[in-house]
């Protein structure tokens, strides 16, 4: 009674598409084998309608507690589902390796699925993070069974994510390490650690070398951190069998990706956006103002995701009008739902929307304007040992994510400001957004950091989206002079900047922990020690016009 009560409760509070009338049962800790003998624990939902589809969850976060809750909910909507914990967790046999088992594993899965009596061979996934990258691993090899598939906050593959601008994404990849060693902590100790506001990670992310930062956040070496510092070449075999990017464009089920403008997958999500577009797919896509782990984001994946399942999927007796339904063109077919911040919600055909071309340019004495102007080129010190902190922008925890003030940032000297003239009307930046940034200096090895931010007449400076890129010799051309051009790619936004409001570009040498600081050596990423700082200069003049481009919409 009181699992049906909350079950109620939350599909009340979330607004979700309503339950179908019936009985949910439920048996936990089914023990399925993989090929290789490996027990992975299993829990099935079921629901009494008559042929029903079936939905699959694979995560390495455990089954109980607000997942319990899950299974009921969508169970309660007329669809078998299907929880179970990733190989190494939760009382699943094996090792966990991120990634690595994920497609053997989902593919016996599924032929686990086909041998149960109830299942009719119309098949859902669903899930977010981690979940996502198991529902890639096989999507490609589950054929017309496969009627729909909801993506939220993840991608294909994580390896770009890992290694942003080939940068280290070490807040990201520390903190999901120290989040994935408590998960086995006493309830108490663990709670009192989250109380003091997690001093060991915080020590780790500080930590030199980065290969002794694991054991400082979680008291041992954790075996994919390590290999993550090592493996660092964008073709390393070591990636092969953990990214799934390859088969994005041979699914052809529905998909519904969902996502935050501050996510730590946004730009790889939108990769495989584009790459499923480029094959003719019609996904639909919703960006919203969310983080990774942000309440508004767990609303609106819950609402949304049900809601494109109950549509996309056969449940019970219509399954032949829910399959006419969606050949038919459901209202959300191909729709790009995007949140504008200051401006609230519209709805595009395509991702990126059409608009016009602009940029801003970088200007001597800290301005921004139309053109460059004249003047020599801008300048500060990167010193590796007092790296430039990183505030807010898209890192795992939602605490320390999102859109914060910048001024503590703005203020130090190892951070260029260029801030334009008051805005006499409002505007709309919508889409991609890059720079290109002409920097010359020593050493050779070095980082570039880009962000753009909204003033108010306050003079409060918020940030609006962000890149940064790690520079080594010959990935970009560097001229005779030295001066290298360094294109940075950052990440998407929809904002209307208001009138009165003023943009302003930060460029610095880094952002930490956000990224690994650059040691400025060229030493491998795991055992550098030695610190190498070094003086930069930003050119802003016609020859070298330092810029920020966007889309107007």
């Amino acid at each position: 009674m009181l699992a049906q009560v909350a079950t109620y409760a939350a599909a009340r509070a979330l607004r979700l598409p309503p339950a179908v009338p019936g009985k949910v049962s439920y048996r936990r800790n089914q023990r399925m084998r993989a090929r290789d003998g490996v027990a992975l624990m299993t829990d099935y939902y079921a629901t009494d309608v008559p042929d029903a589809g079936t939905v699959l969850i694979r995560t390495p976060y455990g089954r109980g507690g607000p997942v319990t809750l899950l299974g009921r909910l969508i169970a309660s909507r007329g669809l078998h589902t299907v929880i179970q914990s990733c190989r190494g967790t939760y009382g699943s046999g094996g090792t966990f390796e991120p990634m690595l088992h994920e497609r053997e594993d989902g593919i016996d899965t599924v032929d686990w699925l086909r041998r149960q009596p109830w299942y009719n061979g119309n098949l859902g996934m669903f899930g977010s993070s981690y979940q996502g990258f198991t529902q890639w691993a096989v999507a490609p090899y589950v054929g017309d069974e496969l009627r729909a598939m909801v993506l939220v906050c993840t991608a294909s593959s994580a390896r770009d994510s890992t290694y942003a601008g080939e940068a280290f994404s070490l807040d990201t990849v520390l903190t999901w390490a120290e989040l994935l060693a408590a998960e086995g902590a006493p309830f108490f100790s663990r709670q009192a650690e989250l109380r003091r506001g997690q001093p060991k990670l915080f020590r780790g992310l500080a930590t030199l070398p980065l290969e002794t930062a694991d054991a400082v956040a979680t008291g041992a070496a954790v075996p994919f951190f390590q290999e993550w510092l090592r493996e660092v070449a964008p073709d390393a075999a070591y990636w092969a069998d953990r990214v799934f990017d390859a088969g994005v464009t041979s699914v052809k089920a529905p998909i519904a990706m969902i996502t935050g403008w501050y996510d730590i997958f946004l730009t790889a999500q939108l990769r495989d956006y584009a790459a499923l577009k480029a094959a003719g797919a019609d996904p639909y896509l919703m960006i919203g103002p969310w983080t990774h782990g942000s309440p508004g984001l767990l609303t609106a994946w819950m609402r949304e995701g049900l809601a494109f399942l109950c549509d996309r999927m056969p449940r019970g007796g219509d399954a032949a009008a829910a399959l006419r339904g969606r050949s038919g063109g459901a209202p959300w077919d191909g729709e790009v739902r995007l949140h504008v911040a200051n401006a609230g919600w519209r709805s595009e055909r395509a991702w990126p929307p059409p608009g016009r071309s602009a940029e801003v340019l970088l200007r001597p004495g800290g301005g921004l304007g139309a053109s460059p102007g004249v003047g020599e080129p801008s300048s500060f010190y990167y010193d590796p040992g007092d790296p430039t902190p990183s505030v807010g922008g898209a890192v795992l925890t939602a605490n320390r994510a999102g859109r914060v003030e910048n001024g503590s940032v703005e203020s130090r000297d190892d951070v260029l400001v260029f801030t334009g003239a008051p805005l006499e009307s409002p505007f709309d930046m919508v889409g991609e957004v890059a720079a290109t940034i002409y920097m010359g200096g020593e050493p050779e090895f070095f980082d570039v950091f880009v962000r753009l931010c909204d003033v108010d007449p306050r003079g409060r400076s918020f940030n609006v989206c962000d890149g940064l890129v790690r520079v080594v010799p010959r990935r970009f051309r560097r001229d005779a002079d030295g001066v290298t051009r360094v294109e940075v790619p950052m990440y998407p936004t929809a904002y209307r900047f208001q009138a009165g409001h003023r943009l302003r570009v930060q460029v610095a040498g880094g952002a930490h922990p956000r990224w690994a600081r650059n040691p400025g050596t060229g030493e491998p990423l795991g055992s550098a020690v030695e610190m190498r700082g070094g003086r930069r200069w930003v050119y802003h003049d016609e020859a070298r016009p330092s810029a920020v481009r966007f889309t107007v919409v």
